[in-house]
């Protein structure tokens, strides 16, 4: 059977079961010119370049598989100590009783079913049209499923500076729930927000984030994914940042069958800098796939990819990363590095860094490596009269440190060091998961 036709009855059996959002003017004609671009890529196969080290089977089956919930017993929620303002999607949908009252001074926030009827509205420059953007060179078959048939997101418009950080909390109440979410993010100049993402979300999610960063706007992302293990979850960050901008993304990833998060990111406008990082750690049957794409259009530009993961018992961790340099963009300063701690000899970690540059006057740089664990420390910790599983879990925690240091805020840092330590120590008391 020829691939193209294995995508689309893949494509078929995947969206069988969706039905189609209702919308007009705007919206309606963005999620329709998505459903054209899905047809014409259809689903992903093992076979397609940038899924070789990660099989998307269950992503693109018609029913999502099922997922047993966590309970975390005692364990806080992520950034329960931070002073946030709460969104709450339920399997993908959104609970108002649990939510905050969607008013921040310097910043605006609707729902997607609100702004549909709008005639006008600042999201149509920006949904489904970084996505869109984003689908050159890779396609990326899952983001326009997420355009498509999204029935419900968040709407963000930064006009200031934000009183407090948005929170989108992703809590999972069913075992066989199928979400899928858009969201949408606008700084305006010289704005700044912190996006806060938390939660397991469903059994599978899809998820499509798009955010615009004008001139001189700072935009800082954290996400925590985890506790419940048996979920499966496709992600995508799209971002355009102009002059002068700053974009900053941080992912904690603990626990999860499957987890691939990918981001396309733009430097468009001379100065801008963008900050990708992500620690994730994982046991068993985990597998973590970060895929990247900084491309750099504009000069004077500064990038950075920073990614750590720590594998035990068989856990399989990916890093595909590559910065676009086009002609004209000099003064590039380029950095990308991805490396693995593996813990034991059954995990595995599968890198693809790329350069590809079409200007002169760039400094770039990329390297992966993967690793044991410094037996050498490991003896002088012990020696010094540190019990073996917590000197592991110093070393461990200071491997991750380079990613966890991309996080600005140093209260935020301290909550995601704190649920590092929390997963080590469950995990050396039960001897692995």
């Amino acid at each position: 059977m020829a691939l193209a036709k294995v995508k689309e009855d893949a494509l078929s059996a995947r969206v069988a079961g969706l039905s189609l959002p209702e919308a007009a003017g705007w919206l309606g004609a963005a999620r329709t010119d998505a459903r054209a671009r899905l047809q014409a890529m259809g689903l992903p196969v093992r076979r397609d370049e940038y899924w070789r080290y990660t099989d998307p089977s269950s992503l693109v089956a018609q029913d999502a598989p099922a997922a047993s919930r966590f309970d975390p017993g005692d364990e806080p929620e992520a950034f329960d100590g931070i002073d946030r303002l709460k969104i709450v999607f339920v399997d993908g949908v959104f609970d108002p009783a649990a939510s905050d009252d969607l008013t921040l001074a310097g910043v605006e926030i609707e729902r997607l079913e609100t702004a549909a009827s709008a005639q006008i509205h600042w999201a149509q420059g920006i949904f489904g049209v970084l996505e869109a953007r984003g689908q050159t060179p890779v396609a990326r078959p899952f983001a326009a499923l997420g355009t498509a048939y999204a029935k419900d997101g968040i709407l963000i418009r930064a006009t200031g500076r934000a009183a407090r950080p948005v929170a989108l909390i992703y809590s999972h109440s069913s075992d066989t729930s199928d979400a899928i979410l858009h969201h949408c993010v606008k700084l305006e100049a010289g704005s700044n927000l912190t996006l806060l993402e938390s939660g397991p979300a469903a059994a599978r999610f899809t998820k499509v984030l798009e955010v615009d960063v004008a001139d001189g706007a700072e935009f800082h992302h954290i996400r925590v994914q985890g506790r419940d293990h048996e979920r499966r979850a496709a992600t995508h960050l799209f971002a355009r940042v102009g002059a002068g901008a700053s974009f900053k993304s941080f992912t904690l990833t603990a626990n999860g069958r499957l987890t691939r998060n990918e981001a396309v990111i733009e430097l468009a406008g001379p100065a801008a800098r963008a900050h990708l990082a992500g620690a994730a750690v994982g046991d068993g049957d985990f597998h973590h796939d970060d895929t990247v794409f900084v491309t750099h259009t504009a000069p004077d530009c500064e990038s950075r990819q920073v990614f750590k993961k720590v594998l035990m018992n068989g856990a399989t961790g990916v890093f595909q990363g590559k910065i676009l340099v086009r002609q004209g963009a000099q003064k590039t300063d380029g950095y990308q590095i991805s490396q693995s701690l593996l813990l034991d000899e059954d995990s595995q970690f599968l890198a693809k860094p790329e350069l590809e540059i079409y200007a002169d006057d760039v400094k770039c740089s990329h390297g992966s490596t993967s690793g044991a664990i410094d037996e050498t420390a490991l003896f002088y910790l012990q020696s010094r009269g540190v019990p073996r599983s917590a000197a592991q879990g110093l070393l461990v925690l200071a491997f991750l440190a380079e990613a966890i240091e991309e996080v600005a805020d140093e209260v935020i840092a301290d909550d995601i060091r704190s649920r590092l330590e929390g997963w080590l120590a469950r995990h050396a008391a039960k001897g692995g998961k």
